[in-house]
């Protein structure tokens, strides 16, 4: 079994989502007493956050990419960042490494062409939505990404910022996730991202009658995969 090296702490409560799913995902597959080899380096997600708002992306790059090198120095065999928004520097870091980056928009894309979707709404923190690095990694596979307008973008991502990732969910704050999900349906999205690693704590396919795409779920089991191949 190769050792996966997760980025974390961006926020702690999906990086803790990460670690409980890719143990269960590795005991399944293997059964007894296995769980996954993992290494973790967990930043101060406030450092982060304010050198984001700050537009030092740069900075940003540079942390992430030496948390991954570190990684790779001490034994982990392919890379994590558990979030969708900083992948925003992924290249950054891919391109310092040695060993696999196991990119989350790549990994969402690959499910929804595979479950024979080509149109999605994603949801997610307001830079994750309005940006292009996310959606146009998803758009390369022939895939068309339809976003919340700015009135739901902002609510979703205050949300994200201000309750989950302070591992608060509340009634309505699902009961508007849902609702926007319904107006990106009816829009003609033919299923839904949940671009943001800590949404799935909140909502889930038994909600939606329509496709569910987590995406911490689906970038472990992308990670399971290349650790058991």
């Amino acid at each position: 079994m190769r050792t996966i090296g997760l980025i974390g702490g961006m926020s702690w409560v999906s990086t803790l989502e990460y670690y409980r799913l890719l143990n269960e995902s590795v005991a399944t597959r293997l059964g007894g007493l296995h769980s996954a080899r993992i290494l973790m380096e967990s930043v101060d997600f406030a450092d982060i956050e304010e050198l984001k708002l700050a537009d030092r992306w740069d900075l940003v790059a540079g942390h992430l990419a030496a948390a991954g090198r570190r990684l790779e120095s001490t034994g982990a065999d392919l890379i994590v960042l558990c979030t969708n928004t900083m992948h925003h520097v992924a290249a950054d870091i891919e391109s310092s490494l040695s060993v696999p980056f196991v990119h989350i928009a790549d990994t969402t894309a690959s499910a929804i062409r595979a479950a024979g979707l080509s149109r999605v709404g994603l949801l997610g923190t307001a830079f994750t939505m309005e940006q292009s690095f996310y959606v146009d990694r998803v758009a390369a596979h022939s895939i068309e990404v339809l976003v919340p307008p700015a009135d739901d973008r902002s609510r979703l991502s205050a949300i994200i910022y201000d309750e989950l990732c302070h591992d608060v969910m509340t009634a309505e704050s699902r009961d508007f996730y849902l609702a926007a999900t319904d107006r990106l349906v009816a829009r003609g999205a033919e299923g839904i991202v949940l671009g943001c690693t800590e949404i799935e704590l909140l909502i889930g396919a038994d909600d939606l009658e329509v496709p569910v795409f987590p995406t911490t779920a689906l970038h472990v089991e992308a990670a399971v995969d290349l650790a058991l191949r």
